[in-house]
């Protein structure tokens, strides 16, 4: 096998259509990864990574593919694959500087400059690469290709040529005669320095630090019209070695390889997420590399969370709560009842993060887990009723709920967060048992957040989670989400305390 990429494999099995995608998947919005993957790619904004964010993988191979990859750069491969982008950085520095220079010399200077940067750096990266031990098949045919090229007769030659013009014009020594207004470059002669003479001979009259009165000049990267000139004067003398540099310069206008051009862009797509959850993981909280299935819909996570509000907690210094779930034999969808503000939205959008990031061959938040692969992630979210629209909001609800309904396959997820909320009790429920019957008979997977019990068990196919509350004190949140049945007397008893109109309190009021 040949290397075609570090994001997709390249067997039969791995993704043969490599689309990525431009557009934001719509579930991103509802499931907060419009925020995750903002700040995870804004520090590498130069490499344009967000597209690789939104693509999802269909298939296991390119799942193990990456996930294969992510480990070599945790294990061995982090600093230097940094040294490799840091380096490749600069010679684009070189680059850049080499087109807005004025004079002509000093543009090919800087392009030869960013060519010896290159000619070292694929040399450090091929090093580090055999020396690290790579396992993944991505990294293995990666350090195989690049044995090939630095065997290969193009940069054998590109090699050769910067270092015999490095050399050569290090070499070239000569002298500036200054007279009045008038500059002359002139061969050096046999003239004696005795700049260090006189050093040595003043230094005994030395008493302590003294002041230092010589005066700084600014030294701008450009040259100025006066040093163009003295350079101009210098290829005059050394007509060979500049005719030389003007050869190379016309000869390599493209020198570095494409596919490692590709590559350095691809590998940050590994760097910078573990950029992101290193301060998430120091504060002690798992990430673990999923089991992914395409098929068996018995599904687990233990010690999972939501990764956005990670970030903003452990940026704070504040405890994350973790979460268990687990889905087994005909059990389909998980149905989270409980008190408000307890965590089940939170829960709702953890399951949601967790398929698209496993589907994206990474690292996902918690202890273990195993996961499926869905087609497609679908999520209905409570949103503000468009005043512009001459649908209400009970219609555009079921105008939605439909799109996704029509939409879903047997391998798709949908998440589902306090739907029907603008119309009657009784019109919630007729609604939420008609939707469920969709929900069941497409055997798919997925989450709905609800007050209403009866959707909780209404088949064996859905799983009841429940909000928990402190049980010292029911108007706590523990925001920890527990696989129990539904009664709506918790959150009725949270109420009924925080009114002061449970038995006892009424008891006591009573007897007054």
């Amino acid at each position: 096998m040949i290397f075609t990429g570090i994001l997709f494999g390249n067997n039969e099995r791995c993704t043969k259509n490599k689309t990525i995608e431009t557009e934001m998947p719509p579930c991103f919005v509802d499931l907060n990864l419009d925020q995750i993957i903002h700040a995870i790619t804004a520090p590498k904004e130069e490499y344009n990574l967000t597209p690789f964010y939104y693509t999802i993988l269909n298939s296991i191979d390119d799942i193990v593919y990456r996930q294969k990859i992510m480990q070599d750069i945790e294990n061995t491969l982090y600093h230097p694959i940094g040294r490799f982008a840091e380096n490749m950085c600069e010679m684009r520095k070189y680059l850049v500087k080499s087109e807005k220079f004025y004079y002509k010399y000093q543009q090919e200077s800087c392009f030869l400059d960013a060519a010896d940067i290159y000619c070292d750096l694929i040399e450090t990266l091929y090093s580090d690469l055999t020396n690290a031990k790579v396992k993944s098949q991505g990294f293995l045919l990666f350090t195989k290709y690049l044995a090939n090229y630095l065997q290969s007769e193009s940069f054998i030659s590109l090699r050769e040529e910067v270092k015999t013009l490095k050399t050569a014009l290090s070499s070239i020594q000569y002298r500036i005669r200054i007279n009045g207004l008038r500059v002359q470059v002139v061969y050096p002669n046999a003239e004696t320095n005795y700049g260090n003479e006189i050093e040595t001979v003043f230094a005994k009259f030395r008493e302590g630090a003294v002041k230092d009165y010589l005066l700084k000049y600014s030294d701008p990267e450009d040259m100025n019209a006066v040093e163009a000139q003295i350079l101009d004067g210098v290829a005059y003398l050394y007509p060979d070695i500049f005719s030389r540099l003007d050869i190379f310069c016309e000869k390599h206008p493209r020198y570095w390889d494409d596919t490692i051009v590709i590559f350095d862009r691809e590998v940050q797509f590994y760097m910078a997420y573990i950029d992101y959850i290193e301060n998430i993981r120091q504060s002690g909280l798992k990430f673990c590399y999923p089991e992914i299935s395409d098929s068996d819909k018995k599904i687990h996570a233990f010690e999972t969370f939501d990764l956005a509000l990670a970030k903003k907690l452990v940026e704070e210094n504040t405890t994350v709560v973790v979460n268990d779930f687990s889905l087994r034999d005909k059990e389909r969808i998980m149905v989270v009842s409980g008190p408000n503000q307890g965590g089940k939205t939170t829960f709702a959008r953890t399951f949601g993060q967790l398929h698209f990031l496993a589907c994206l061959g990474l690292p996902v938040p918690g202890k273990e887990a195993r996961l499926f692969l869905p087609d497609k992630i679908f999520t209905h979210f409570e949103k503000e009723e468009n005043i512009k629209s001459l649908n209400g909001k009970l219609q555009e609800e079921l105008i939605r709920i439909y799109t996704v309904l029509q939409q879903a396959t047997p391998n798709s997820i949908v998440i589902l967060n306090e739907i029907f909320n603008s119309t009657t009790l009784t019109d919630q429920i007729f609604l939420s048992k008609k939707i469920m019957e969709k929900l069941i008979h497409s055997d798919l997977l997925g989450v709905w957040v609800t007050f209403i019990d009866e959707i909780a068990s209404f088949a064996e196919q859905t799983v009841s989670m429940v909000s928990a509350v402190d049980r010292e004190n029911q108007s706590l949140r523990t925001y920890k989400i527990e696989r129990k049945p539904a009664n709506g007397l918790v959150y009725a008893l949270s109420i009924a305390r925080k009114y002061r109109l449970t038995y006892r309190f009424l008891k006591e009021r009573l007897n007054k």
